[in-house]
């Protein structure tokens, strides 16, 4: 489990609609990337990544998301596949 924490935060609307928008893009990204793997057979880390790339081309809202953001999100993907 993930446990994400923040300090008190006096951001506005806008900022805070921003923020949730980043967290639902980047847990769509890992869930896109665990699906490949139930789908698919032998996927690799290295697969993973790519379908990060693919992403960002397919659907505005991932291209959104740094590429650094959306490979961690690939990251944390691969990472509960491996612990599994």
């Amino acid at each position: 489990m993930i446990v994400r924490e923040a300090k008190l935060l006096n951001g506005s609307k806008a900022q805070y609609k921003a923020l949730d928008e980043a967290i639902r893009t980047a847990q769509s990204i890992r869930n896109k990337a665990v699906r490949l793997w139930r789908d698919e057979s032998k996927v690799e880390k290295a697969r993973l990544s790519l379908l990060c790339k693919e992403l960002a081309r397919k659907f505005p809202f991932a291209k959104k998301l740094n590429s650094m953001a959306r490979q961690a999100s690939s990251e944390r993907a691969w990472n509960s596949i491996v612990s599994g």
